[in-house]
């Protein structure tokens, strides 16, 4: 059987033929920002550069950069380029500090994006026959409503779950015969335990979950890839962008396509702002090219990784971003050392734990303080205090030597840290930094 694509003449073009696409979308939303958004014309002329200025891809460099507070300074309407008539639809971030942000979409930013969503679902393995189970989030949040319109583009029978009620979850997989699980990674986990723990992987029919809005590590993907008996396939987006789907993997599982008809992708070194080489590690930022309500030019990501243009044996030409590898915004630096809350969950992974756990930053007597509370399983819960004890002072050294710094290990009985059906809260920051 030959590889399936959901539209195969754009996910395999000619590398000369996305870069036409790209210089076309980028002269086109550039002059829609300009032309539509007040807010975009005074931060392209305080930047001294005119949409005629602006001829192709290799112009991009001269276009001021977006951020987070550019969306909050504008909201609600300051970047949006058309009239409200002509959109049909908000949806907005799960942020819970300042503004939040609101993206508006037409009918064509709609249609745009469920495409991209439907790529990612062929992508791993589905087709019209499938029952895609969407467990993301749905309301404002951008997750439940770009899975569920990926998964009518393509036709497959879509169960719109919405997060929570894990029982119910687990019965419709059986009932239905579900065989892709859109959610988060942590409420993957999660149904994989309560799946394990009721020993019902026989009764279900997943072969395949599409997981993101949240980071999660390699150990963390086998772990579920166990529990639940599926290829877990990772999906990138931001709600400034369109939502899921920017990005997705493929077969190969060695970075996720971003749809380079719809953006351009860039990495930049965080502090200075310039571009990086190829394979050089820096910050995503993104250029939307077809979207006409809430156009993103330049928008800084803050999220850390890598770009290939390596060719890819899945046949896509479309380039690869590695998984983030942090953010540049929420890396915890602690005693001076970057530290990102998923290096910590590779060592615990690593080190037959699960992905359970949360971090305590704190600042004592103006020196930064690490405690790291970790579940156990049952059988290390039934051990005796001092072989508790030894756990932890194994772990407090494996943490070490992985990241360079001290940090004090509580191993916490099973289920005590609160499961989340949502985004994970991994980090409880005390310190007063800013």
């Amino acid at each position: 059987m030959g590889k399936k694509y959901y539209q195969e003449d754009i996910e395999c073009a000619p590398r000369e033929e996305i870069s036409k696409w790209q210089s076309e979308g980028l002269v086109r939303s550039v002059r829609n920002a300009y032309e539509n958004s007040e807010y975009y014309r005074g931060k392209m002329e305080e930047h001294g550069v005119k949409p005629s200025d602006v001829k192709g891809v290799e112009d991009i460099h001269k276009l001021p950069f977006v951020s987070k507070d550019d969306l909050r300074e504008a909201y609600p309407y300051g970047l949006l380029c058309r009239p409200l008539s002509e959109c049909v639809r908000i949806q907005s971030t799960s942020g819970t500090t300042g503004r939040r942000v609101i993206a508006f979409y037409t009918q064509h930013d709609i249609d745009a994006w469920e495409e991209c969503c439907a790529r990612a679902i062929v992508a791993a393995g589905g087709t019209r026959d499938d029952v895609v189970q969407v467990s993301y989030g749905y309301g404002l949040f951008t997750g439940g409503a770009g899975l569920n319109g990926g998964s009518h583009k393509l036709g497959s029978l879509t169960l719109p779950m919405s997060s929570g009620s894990t029982e119910r979850q687990i019965q419709f997989m059986q009932d239905l015969g579900t065989t892709i699980l859109c959610c988060t990674p942590s409420y993957a986990a999660y149904l994989g335990e309560t799946v394990a723990e009721k020993g019902l992987k026989g009764t279900i029919k997943l072969k395949a979950g599409i997981f993101g809005a949240e980071a999660w590590s390699e150990e963390m993907r086998r772990d579920i890839e166990e529990k639940l008996g599926i290829k877990a396939y990772d999906i990138y987006g931001l709600t400034e962008l369109e939502g899921p789907g920017v990005s997705y993997e493929c077969e190969e599982q060695r970075g996720m396509h971003i749809c380079e008809d719809q953006f351009i992708a860039e990495i930049i070194d965080p502090n200075t702002g310039e571009t990086m080489p190829d394979g050089e590690k820096g910050e995503l930022v993104f250029t939307s090219l077809n979207k006409e309500a809430f156009p993103m030019i330049r928008y800084r990501t803050r999220d850390i990784c890598v770009l290939s243009h390596e060719k890819c044996s899945c046949g896509r030409t479309h380039v690869r971003m590695a998984k983030p590898m942090g953010r540049s915004d929420d890396m915890l630096i602690i005693k001076g050392v970057n530290v990102f809350p998923s290096q910590i969950e590779t060592v615990l992974i690593n080190n037959g734990y699960s992905p359970n756990y949360q971090l305590v930053v704190d600042r004592v007597n103006n020196a930064d303080t690490l405690d790291i509370n970790v579940e156990m399983n049952q059988e290390m819960f039934s051990d005796t205090l001092s072989e508790i004890s030894a756990r932890e002072r194994a772990l407090v050294g494996a943490l070490k030597g992985f990241l360079g710094i001290y940090a004090r290990v509580h191993l916490v009985s099973p289920k005590s840290i609160e499961r989340s059906e949502g985004k994970a809260k991994r980090v409880i920051d005390k310190r007063k930094l800013y």
